[in-house]
């Protein structure tokens, strides 16, 4: 199965959905293809302008090291050092917080991630998971 823009958009309705069911603030949620490339971004109303960078950097930094959001944020904890090179590195188009999920296809292979900010971040990437999950894709996590 690819990452068709079909999909993309399916993962953004899924996991808009999920916070409405939730009753979260206003989400931007961002899909990047493999090569970390916009494929498909909304951004409810009411989300502020920054969090589409936020959410595009969650997914890129995802998407671009191969682990979630969540594990670049245990590098920072565990390696400051070495995050802060990276994040420098990459014009600081890294977030290490949770709410970048990689987006895997059924034979596990990496085929993009989402992003996700406008709530708290476990509450982000809980609906990025819904939003994968719901496009038939394997969140990584």
């Amino acid at each position: 199965m690819k990452l068709t823009l079909d999909k993309a958009n399916q993962i953004i309705q899924a996991a808009t959905r999920k916070a409405r069911q939730l009753k979260l603030a206003p989400l931007t949620v961002v899909v990047l293809d493999k090569a970390g490339h916009l494929k498909a971004m909304q951004r409810e109303d009411g989300a502020t302008m920054i969090r589409q960078q936020i959410a595009t950097a969650k997914a890129w930094g995802a998407v671009n090291m191969g682990i979630s959001s969540r594990s670049l944020e245990a590098v920072a904890e565990q390696r400051p050092e070495f995050m802060n090179a990276l994040v420098g590195m990459a014009d600081g188009k890294i977030m290490p917080v949770p709410g970048g999920v990689l987006i895997r296809d059924e034979g596990n292979n990496l085929i993009g991630a989402v992003g996700i900010s406008g709530d708290v971040s476990d509450q982000d990437e809980r609906c990025a998971i819904a939003g994968i999950e719901a496009a038939g894709f394997i969140a990584g996590v």
